[in-house]
């Protein structure tokens, strides 16, 4: 029997959202967004609020609350008035990514505004009406490109000066945001763009590679593949294949499988399958030592070995929906191998993990350092035991 089946790591599971949202509260800042924590709960010194992670906490909280944490509708509140106070820009509308500091707008942080706003929608918080609708305009506005059926990249402060590049992660991101915008409003919308972007990065490019998905492009869809070779530690943009992020686009592929105002589209399952495979199957250990690398190059060579949180985080979330979406007894083991990993290397006795290891899969802190993020951590806890209703 997998852990999927199991009541007690069920519970265990119900246990580490609970764990993980406690242990963020303390990150309230009074002046809006949220602190940056160190591994034992306290403010990392020079670590000012970043909008991404203000946002994501609303999508976390929202989890909280479904699950009845105690504290998730402080988190809810507190992010949703500091997205709409803190880090709104009034003059010339969107959002900063940091605020008192002069920053252009970039796709990545809005298309996690746009999840907030859903996961505030569907927590029936009172703001959300404001928050989705200044969200969907700015998608509509800057960002939706109806021509490729993508998302353009990043912006000035005030909107002009459009960034010649486009990026998976961003787009991957807007999926994301979508698909909540589609569960939120019930609004076909938002499905049916989630399948456009997927079907450019997924299905004509990452199938091209052997379901090694390339990140980075020109404005007009041509592959960089050689982007930030001298950058392969690149915490947002980093040279070559980022096998978490295949972990991640192969659960929004089954999560997009499952929308019913969509057609069919078989091929879903198959990429997610790819994906999933290529990262777990092929590149699981590829350095020799247990877990996944950071990236890969277009040979599968490991460049970054350090081991990052999230990935396992998505490899638990991605084998989960397989498992359940595919019936075949192979994510499974993969989820209950994944787990073991996550509990030997990265969760600590409080339910937090340990958000990056070095090459000798001790904590390191080159790209990650502290507590950063809870949002890939109730992920993992949440996304196994299915739904947030």
């Amino acid at each position: 029997m997998s852990l999927l089946d199991d009541e007690a790591h069920r519970a265990r599971l119900e246990r580490g959202v609970a764990e993980v949202l406690t242990f963020a509260l303390p990150s309230i800042r009074g002046q809006g967004g949220f602190d940056w924590l160190d591994a034992d709960g306290r403010p990392l010194p020079d670590r000012p609020p970043q909008l991404y992670l203000t946002a994501r906490m609303a999508y976390a909280a929202r989890i909280g609350i479904a699950h009845r944490v105690a504290g998730a509708e402080d988190l809810l509140d507190h992010a949703v008035g500091s997205l709409l106070g803190l880090h709104a820009d009034s003059r010339h509308g969107g959002w900063l990514t940091e605020p008192g500091r002069v920053t252009g707008k970039a796709c990545y942080d809005h298309m996690h505004v746009a999840l907030a706003a859903a996961a505030a929608t569907e927590a029936r918080h009172p703001d959300a009406p404001e928050l989705l609708a200044r969200a969907v305009e700015l998608i509509e506005d800057r960002f939706w490109e109806e021509s490729t059926g993508t998302l353009a990249e990043s912006f000035a402060e005030d909107w002009s000066d459009p960034e010649p590049y486009r990026g998976a992660n961003a787009n991957m991101h807007g999926v994301e945001a979508f698909l909540a915008l589609g569960r939120a409003t019930a609004d076909s919308l938002w499905p049916r763009r989630a399948l456009r972007i997927a079907e450019r990065l997924v299905h004509r490019h990452a199938r091209a590679h052997d379901w090694l998905l390339p990140e980075h492009y020109t404005a007009d869809w041509r592959e960089l593949p050689e982007y930030h070779h001298d950058q392969p530690e690149h915490p947002f943009r980093p040279y070559g294949a980022t096998l978490g992020h295949s972990l991640e686009w192969a659960r929004f592929l089954i999560e997009l499988d499952s929308f019913e105002p969509l057609d069919s589209r078989p091929w879903l399952v198959e990429a997610a399958v790819g994906l999933a495979g290529r990262a777990l199957d092929q590149s699981w250990a590829a350095d020799g030592r247990p877990g996944l690398v950071y990236t890969v190059d277009w040979t599968g060579r490991p460049v970054s070995v350090l081991r990052l949180h999230w990935p396992v985080c998505e490899a638990l979330q991605a084998s989960a929906a397989l498992a359940y979406a595919t019936g075949e007894t192979h994510w499974a083991h993969w989820y209950d191998r994944l787990w073991e990993h996550a509990e030997t290397y990265f969760i600590e006795p409080a339910g937090t993990w340990r958000h990056e290891l070095g090459p000798d899969l001790t904590e390191s802190g080159t790209l990650w350092p502290g507590r950063v993020d809870v949002y890939h951590c109730v992920g993992a806890y949440a996304g196994p035991l299915g739904g947030t209703d």
